[in-house]
């Protein structure tokens, strides 16, 4: 339903009337002069969350902001006092004092501020826990922009400093472009009055914004469909990217101070597995009331004390609001953390984010230098045995095996407004080879791609060129006496049974071939028409082997029933009727295109609930 994480630079002064930041500040000149001292003794850990549904499993843990008896955590005996923490400077300012030995954000949040916690061997972070993936934050549109790869060059507004901001690199580097191409408009607050949805609403000249689910709805009246400008929408606004598409983009963590994490190792994996327990209890009643529509009273009373640590504003209803906010929620329980921390293949897993997070830190002007933080090293099946879980390892799956596929999926109008994003490759006339010498670079992408929108298929989309069906078609249609050439060379004009006939509109020459116009024709053009889509779907499905064959090489993983290879034929040339070899190379290419899909056909994972 949503994500609210209230502004990481409420402090900041450079902030206007109408709550834009005016410029990049590093993270360190956020959170200004603090002294590294030891974590405060106490009886109680103090534990900070956020506004998210990852934290309500914290609350059924922990029976509510105090340990209370009977609890998962008191069980373990553990002690926690439950913090707010949306202001994350206020987190980070906490941690170096000494007042709380933990984090709480995403996993590009903590990296934003890297080199303020490496700064000292003894506040250096561990991540000791991934909750969730998001799948309730989202990049809104103007009409004009159709996929990511129309945001170069437009004004984008975010929230500084928020979860937005690593869906917003993440969308970015999907279309190969970076802060550079864009203009960010930088805003106070996630939502609300100083929130990117506000100020999309406000001035037109805003292309895009970060939003999170509610602003979503009251920017376009649903996911699925564009603003019409009533009920307080905006006209032509839609949805061009989601993390219910781009699932392992936002990813919330737990982290603590290394100098904690080495004197109190055994209350940090009691609180990890109290959490993970508690998670497979939140998910059992949130899924019994999605597939019942009853709630029950376990579940009403979680909502209802989610609802009260929140706030009636923020969560009015139990279940639509905080209910919503936890499907909002994909929580990775026990198996998550195998496959995030251990699973060096994983391209969405801990390594490969740690290197995005710095890159971003450091290319957005957050940090200057490269200060990194460190994975946990449990013994995952000592943290099941804590849990009173089964201890399972992920599976290799096919997530999209058994999901629903039809051909209008992937052509015409269903398939371009369904594109997120998309790049392509060239190739010669007859190349049915695709070496990663040649085309690593791309693969890079489509692998990457493929990791990243989870929830997305990878369309591998073969193109052929039209000039020898068109040739083809000319020959046949004068033998048979249908067609009539006028005029000179590089100058002609066709006539079909005494009606012009403009060869660069495929879509009627394919029409007419597809009726029989030209059927028995010598040449016959349905044969090379057909003979053109064989050709594209043969080179799609090479590119796909060869992909496939370049992720093995690199030891990374790669869910093949997630690679769609179609072909389209002559169906859609860069340039219809070619006068040069150059010009019908145009027309010889590969697409890549992130398509999205409904979430309700994809089987779950073990990565996933």
């Amino acid at each position: 339903m949503t994500r609210i994480v209230l502004s990481l630079v409420t402090m900041v002064s450079m902030v206007s009337c109408a709550g834009l930041l005016q410029a990049q500040e590093s993270f360190r000149d956020l959170v200004g002069n603090v002294t590294v001292q030891p974590v405060a003794k106490s009886a109680a850990v103090q534990v900070p969350f956020i506004t998210w549904g990852g934290d309500v499993a914290t609350f059924h843990a922990n029976g509510n902001l105090r340990t209370q008896s009977g609890s998962i955590y008191q069980e373990l005996g553990l002690k926690l006092n439950l913090t707010a923490g949306d202001d994350f400077v206020g987190q980070v300012r906490d941690y170096m004092s000494g007042k709380s030995p933990m984090l709480r954000g995403t996993f590009r949040m903590i990296g934003q501020a890297s080199e303020v916690l490496g700064s000292s061997p003894d506040t250096k972070p561990i991540i000791i826990l991934q909750l969730s993936w998001s799948a309730g934050d989202h990049i809104v549109a103007r009409e004009q922009l159709k996929s990511l790869n129309d945001l170069k060059g437009k004004k984008i507004a975010c929230q500084q400093g928020g979860p937005h901001v690593g869906l917003l690199y993440d969308s970015l580097s999907a279309a190969n472009l970076t802060n550079k191409d864009v203009q960010i408009v930088w805003t106070k607050d996630l939502t609300g009055p100083d929130g990117a949805a506000e100020l999309f609403r406000k001035d037109p000249s805003i292309d895009a914004c970060c939003v999170i689910t509610p602003d979503l709805l009251g920017l376009t009246g649903g996911f699925d469909t564009v603003g019409s400008g009533a009920e307080g929408t905006v006209r032509g606004a839609h949805v061009i990217n989601s993390t219910q598409s781009m699932s392992r983009s936002i990813a919330d963590v737990y982290a603590v101070r290394s100098d904690w994490y080495q004197a109190n190792r055994d209350w940090v994996e009691k609180f990890v597995a109290g959490y993970l327990k508690a998670t497979e209890q939140v998910v059992e009643m949130r899924n019994g009331f999605e597939s019942s529509q009853r709630m029950q009273s376990n579940y009403r009373q979680l909502l209802a004390k989610s609802q009260d640590i929140f706030g009636e504003e923020v969560l009015p209803t139990l279940e639509v609001d905080a209910h919503g906010l936890l499907l909002d929620c994909t929580f990775v329980g026990s198996v998550g953390q195998l496959a995030f921390f251990k699973d060096s293949g994983n391209l969405s897993g801990f390594d490969a984010k740690l290197k995005e997070s710095l890159d971003l830190a450091t290319s957005w002007g957050y940090a200057e230098s490269r200060k990194g933080f460190e994975p946990n090293n449990f013994d995952y099946k000592k943290i099941a045995r804590l849990a009173g879980l089964e201890y399972r390892e992920p599976k290799k799956m096919e997530r999209f095996a058994d999901a629903a596929e039809s051909s209008d999926m992937f052509f015409g109008g269903n398939l371009d407004e369904n594109t997120i994003v998309s790049f392509t490759i060239k190739f010669a006339p007859n190349q049915n080879e695709f070496s990663s010498d040649r085309y690593g670079g791309e693969f890079d992408r489509a692998i990457k791609a493929a990791s990243t929108f989870g929830n997305a298929r990878v369309v591998i989309r073969g193109h052929s060129d039209p000039t020898k069906t068109l040739i083809d078609l000319v020959k046949a249609g004068i033998r048979k006496g249908i067609i009539k050439q006028s005029g000179t060379a590089g100058n002609y004009k066709y006539f079909y049974n005494g009606k012009p006939l403009n060869l660069e509109n495929l879509g009627q020459i394919m029409q007419l071939i597809e009726a029989g116009a030209f059927a028995g024709g010598n040449p016959d053009p349905g044969v090379t028409m057909q003979a053109a889509m064989n050709l594209s779907k043969a080179r799609a499905d090479k590119v796909k082997d060869a992909v496939a064959a370049y992720a093995q090489s690199l030891g990374v993983n790669i869910d093949l029933s997630q690679i769609t290879p179609v072909g389209a034929g002559i169906a859609e040339p860069i340039i219809a009727k070619p006068k040069s070899l150059d010009e019908a190379k145009e027309n010889m290419r590969v697409e890549f295109r992130i398509v999205k899909v409904d979430a309700e056909t994809i089987a779950p994972t073990d990565f996933d609930f």
